[in-house]
């Protein structure tokens, strides 16, 4: 089992940063693969980014990447989400979720356990 908690979002004007945290609680946090989705007011929940259970490797939506990083500190069981360059369209719930290595598309479906999500508002 694994309990996600997200924290770091808030209002900012298009071209700050935000960096997002999400807390994990359970034993088996180091070893699973970690991901951010985000939703924005009348879509379906998208995938954000993406980062193995080690951290070596990492994968982004084309719409966030070279301006999202997403990173991890299994010490801490914590993952981040690291945002620059905001713009508008950035504006959403942002939800952290944690999957099994052995599921391997950036989906919904392939994540098992989520946070309760952090509300970004980028304003232009």
């Amino acid at each position: 089992q694994v309990q996600l908690v997200e924290s770091g979002g808030g209002l900012v004007q298009a071209g700050g940063s935000l960096r997002l945290s999400c807390a994990a609680s359970g034993r088996t946090f180091s070893s699973r693969h970690m991901g951010w989705f985000r939703q924005a007011p009348g879509k379906e929940r998208a995938f954000v980014a993406t980062i193995s259970w080690s951290g070596g490797n990492t994968y982004y939506a084309d719409s966030v990447k070279g301006r999202f990083t997403i990173s991890r500190d299994n010490a801490k069981n914590t993952v981040y989400l690291q945002m620059n360059s905001l713009k508008p369209e950035d504006t959403g719930v942002y939800y952290c979720a944690a999957r099994d290595p052995s599921k391997t598309i950036q989906t919904v479906g392939a994540y098992d356990y989520w946070g309760q999500g952090t509300q970004v508002t980028v304003s232009s």
